[in-house]
């Protein structure tokens, strides 16, 4: 069949679908079982078609314009006589009038269980492959799952064990256990067929029925066409080797510098000659004079010497004048902080359009506008309206939120999260998400990026490039947004049961970033992947001080999806040497309250050694200090009877217990290769996430809560399996 051209005709004479059975057709070259059925033009044919097949039969009405016919009552089923055929034909033909083209005639296939496949497009992501449960009730259900064309097998095989009914293709009730093969093969087929011809815009098939040996068919289809994508709809690339330099200027000019605290012009240059920044800064504004004890030019023309970036703060009317003044000045690179654009209506947009047209024809990169700035540690770079100076590390951060990238900027300086660059991303009127994206991939300081954004300029681009640079490193994203408005408008279940959210969260499973839910869990990531070996597989060993705790972290980790395995006797034997005889003998292993210093560290050792334990979390054992703390202040009020030396003595004590508790944390990570994860039993606000060793690339990580612990963990597994080196029974 010539697909293209059918596709094509359909559209122009407006018709929602191909007929069903031409649908079906189509489907079966790629790989799409169906059920064996006979097209007829008229009620008689229908009847002389059932006494072929036997019956009992299901007849349908037929026509390209009859999408939804369970509905309209175009579909008959457990008809038993030629009589029964007819008479239904001519009832489908008097309700649907001319939208009946002819009939199909079906045997009666049996089994309980219905499934659903199909595929739409999405206008950022491209072609979008779903399954799910099937039936008159698959859009109440709602019990799918997505992923992206093209669809590998093993991609199509996380699909069917995603469904919450995912039970179902299993034995069930005396039925065999359903055809995963002939599954696969129809969700892959579906890939196929939605690279090959852009001109098909929806496929729904509905129900794809399990009989009772477990053989899969699809019962009903439609295959709907739709005008192929237009590849000029998405704003070219920006230039990554100029974006990459933004980042490092050896001269910076602030166009707009202020003398009045509170201001852009002030907060900006403030931040940056404070910072520390050795390259040159050059001040601008009409007015001449000084700033900050600083010459002033009144133009960037006037500036000596080449000038690698500006950050301009004027007012945005006055911006377009700007872009020939750079271009003679030689400024590529411009970070624009002015608002006024985009973000405030349509006649911004019109403006911020027209400022990138005069941006790209004179060669000037330009992020923003409405930005916060961007900083690089590595080269004490501080040009951001927040006055936060994370140390140098490997962690870049991009955020579409100048609040949020406060925010998580402030965490990482109280925290000591070394930091490669930030970038606050503003409208992204030139260089968008993926830019940013694309220039980590060629970046080897950065071994995190961490993402908070809340849409994307071309959806397609950014899963491509974060699935290459997931193969890397690990992306770690925070969606803005996640509530969906509403379903699109589609002629098929498939497309109605799509939701943007859905979508998105499909894509980032499928190109293996880390998605998390709330602030604070990006930072949380961030101290995790750049300080802990990665975890083989999802099995902990729990280590603590009582049981309350480990009770509570066991229920964790079974939510998070990890495995709290028992202790094999071999180990217990061994602790059974170590410990008192009402210790808990199992997994958790709680030391209950043990004071000798050496005993957590040896029983984490051993734990690190069992080859059934993939990670381990101790509870407790740090934070004894501020107990302490406290402690020794009340004797200082309660019992003159200690004096003062003997009561430091005995704060130093456990702080050098601590000291050195982080330093073995360290060695046996690095021995073992696993990751340990800390939880002290008390923190105050002096106390960070990270703690460094000298010598190590690895660090210490403590968490304030047993939830934050296992969330990070359970992340850090998830990373892992997407690489594809979970260890054989450790993630299930």
């Amino acid at each position: 069949m010539d697909i293209e051209k059918e596709l094509t005709t359909a559209l122009k004479a407006g018709h929602k679908a191909l007929t069903e059975h031409r649908s079906k057709m189509l489907l079966k070259t790629y790989g799409v079982p169906t059920i064996d059925e006979t097209p007829v033009p008229d009620p008689d044919g229908a009847a002389d078609a059932a006494r072929k097949i036997g019956f009992p039969v299901v007849l349908k009405a037929m026509g390209p314009d009859l999408t939804h016919k369970t509905e309209g009552g175009l579909v008959r089923l457990d008809l038993n006589s030629e009589e029964a055929v007819r008479i239904a034909a001519r009832k489908m033909a008097e309700s649907a009038g001319d939208a009946v083209t002819g009939f199909l005639v079906q045997p009666q296939m049996t089994g309980r269980r219905e499934f659903a496949a199909g595929l739409f497009r999405d206008p950022q992501f491209g072609p979008v492959i779903m399954f799910g449960a099937g039936g008159v009730f698959a859009e109440v259900t709602s019990d799918v799952t997505f992923r992206l064309a093209p669809l590998s097998e093993e991609d199509a095989e996380e699909m069917l064990d995603e469904i919450r009914g995912g039970a179902l293709l299993s034995e069930f009730r005396g039925e065999a256990a359903v055809d995963r093969t002939a599954l696969v093969r129809t969700l892959t087929g579906l890939s196929r067929l939605a690279l090959d011809h852009p001109g098909v815009a929806e496929v729904d098939i509905n129900p794809l029925k399990a009989g009772p040996d477990g053989d899969i068919r699809a019962v009903d289809a439609l295959v709907a066409p739709g005008a192929p994508p237009d590849p000029g709809a998405f704003p070219p690339p920006a230039d990554l080797k100029e974006l990459g330099r933004l980042f490092h200027p050896r001269s910076i000019a602030f166009v707009g510098a202020s003398q009045g605290i509170g201001k852009w012009g002030h907060m900006l240059v403030v931040s940056t000659i404070s910072g520390g920044f050795a390259g040159d800064v050059h001040l601008v504004n009409p007015r001449g004079g000084a700033i900050a004890g600083r010459k002033v030019y009144k133009s960037v023309s006037e500036i000596p010497g080449p000038v690698d970036l500006a950050v301009v703060t004027i007012p945005a009317a006055g911006v377009p004048d700007l872009i020939p003044q750079l271009a003679e000045k030689g400024i590529r690179r411009m970070l624009l902080i002015s608002s006024g654009f985009s973000e405030t209506g349509e006649e911004g947009r019109r403006r911020e359009e027209t400022l990138v047209a005069a941006a790209r024809e004179a060669g000037i990169l330009m992020v923003g506008p409405n930005t916060m700035g961007i900083c690089n540690p590595h080269i004490d770079l501080y040009c951001t309206g927040a006055h936060v100076r994370p140390r140098a590390g490997s962690t870049t951060i991009v955020a579409q939120s100048g609040n949020m990238g406060t925010q998580l900027m402030g965490f990482a300086e109280q925290q000591g999260i070394g930091i490669r660059g930030f970038a606050g991303s503003g409208n992204e009127a030139m260089v968008a998400i993926e830019d940013f994206l694309e220039t980590f991939e060629a970046d080897d300081a950065t071994g995190i990026a961490m993402l908070y954004i809340e849409s994307v300029k071309n959806g397609r681009r950014f899963y491509e490039a974060a699935r290459r640079i997931g193969r890397k490193k690990p992306i770690v994203l925070l969606k803005g947004g996640r509530s969906d408005a509403g379903n699109r408008a589609a002629a098929s279940h498939t497309g109605a049961l799509a939701s943007n959210v859905r979508v998105f969260d499909a894509m980032c499973r499928q190109a293996g970033i880390i998605k998390v839910a709330y602030p604070m869990d990006l930072l949380d990531l961030s101290a995790a992947f750049s300080a802990l070996p990665l975890p083989r597989g999802k099995r902990v060993a729990l280590m603590t001080l009582g049981g309350g705790w480990g009770v509570v972290t066991s229920d964790l980790c079974a939510e998070f999806g990890m495995a709290v395995p028992p202790l094999p006797q071999t180990i217990i034997n061994r602790l059974d040497r170590l410990l008192p005889p009402y210790w808990s003998r199992a997994n958790p292993v709680d030391i209950v309250g043990e004071n000798d210093d050496q005993l957590p560290l040896t029983i984490m050792e051993e734990l690190l050694q069992w080859d059934g334990c993939d990670a381990v979390i101790s509870l407790g054992i740090m934070g004894r200090r501020n107990l302490l703390g406290s402690y020794v202040e009340s004797i200082r009020k309660a019992d003159p009877t200690y004096t003062p030396e003997f009561l430091t003595a005995a704060r130093d004590r456990i702080i050098a217990f601590e000291k050195g508790y982080i330093q073995r944390c360290v060695a046996l990570m690095e021995q073992y290769r696993k990751p340990v994860i800390g939880v002290p039993i008390l923190t105050t606000e002096e106390d960070q996430t990270l703690y460094r060793v000298e010598g190590s690339r690895l660090k210490a990580v403590f968490y304030p809560t047993p939830e934050r612990a296992v969330k990070a963990l359970s992340k850090m597994c998830e990373y892992q399996c997407f690489l594809g080196r979970c260890e054989p029974g450790a993630a299930d």
